[in-house]
């Protein structure tokens, strides 16, 4: 098992709370994922991840999913939508090619967005129709 230095595990976000559980570099995992507080993938996966809370994909990882979180903070690599009831958080070196809608969204410089981006609250009660969102292709280079 891949084992994290104390200064990687100090870099996630002191808001995101405690670290629950961790996908290692050199780690492959496919299927469904569904957990309460924060996670960390360091590792592959692909399939499907579903929380209410914090998913973090650290630098190296590569993430082949749809995903439905309370915030995602990406440093790796996303290929799938993102929907998030908080925020989505795009640090540099990620790549996120697929559409995010969340209610806010922070892209950093040197960050590769390829996709559509809806910003607006994820209310189910929310009655009101949207325009549809504009296509959005951003390579920010350093």
């Amino acid at each position: 098992m891949a084992m994290l230095k104390r200064e990687e595990l100090t870099s996630i976000p002191a808001a995101s709370g405690d670290l629950n559980a961790l996908l290692g570099r050199g780690s492959e995992f496919e299927g469904k994922l569904t957990f309460e507080g924060t996670v960390r993938i360091d590792g592959k996966f692909t399939g499907t991840i579903v929380t209410n809370d914090v998913l973090v994909v650290g630098e190296g990882a590569k993430v082949s999913a749809e995903i439905t979180c309370g915030t995602v903070i990406v440093h790796g690599e996303i290929n799938g939508n993102v929907r998030a009831k908080n925020a989505v958080e795009l640090h540099h070196p990620a790549k996120m090619r697929g559409n995010i809608e969340a209610p806010s969204l922070m892209v950093e410089k040197g960050v590769i967005f390829e996709g559509q981006s809806k910003m607006e609250a994820l209310d189910k009660n929310a009655s009101k129709a949207a325009p549809a969102p504009a296509p959005a292709v951003a390579a920010v280079k350093p």
